[in-house]
């Protein structure tokens, strides 16, 4: 797989039916290792290990429901209060961030509205902090640690 712009993690791989597949700890199964799977799987362990996200706190691929459709989150963060606080949606390596990828994750904020958004594709990432009384956004220049995350 391709050297992403996050630090280097170990990953569990095996080979099922001809397909490789990674562990993945949140959900605790092994899934298809596809090039978004494997900027995913790096991303939670960036979280857990370098932001200190305990694993017990983030979601994979959870749904929510908008305007009568479901949507899955790759990536969701709780705090300590058992509410989402960050999205992140994840991309494949080849998948330039675009407006269209924030739209998404914004259509997501409707129902989650959760403070932080992330985008990433494993080599450039992005994220905003949502102020919902101003109706404003604003980039920040890294990910916050879920030291301040835990507080909501």
């Amino acid at each position: 797989m391709q050297k992403l712009n996050l630090p280097d993690f170990k990953f569990r791989f095996r080979e099922n039916k001809g397909r490789e597949e990674i562990f993945d700890p949140v959900r605790k199964i092994f899934v298809a290792l596809t090039q978004e799977e494997w900027v995913r799987q790096n991303f939670i362990q960036y979280l857990a290990v370098k932001k200190k996200v305990p694993l017990s706190l983030i979601g994979v691929e959870k749904t929510h429901t908008l305007n009568t459709m479901t949507r899955r989150s790759d990536i969701l963060v709780f705090g300590n209060s058992g509410l989402p606080v960050m999205v992140v949606e994840c991309k494949a390596p080849n998948i330039e961030i675009s407006q269209l990828v924030f739209d998404q994750v914004a259509r997501y904020n409707i129902t989650l509205k959760v403070k932080y958004l992330v985008v990433t594709n494993g080599l450039n990432h992005f994220c905003c902090l949502i102020d919902f009384g101003k109706e404003t956004y604003s980039f920040l220049e890294d990910i916050p640690g879920f030291s301040l995350l835990k507080q909501m």
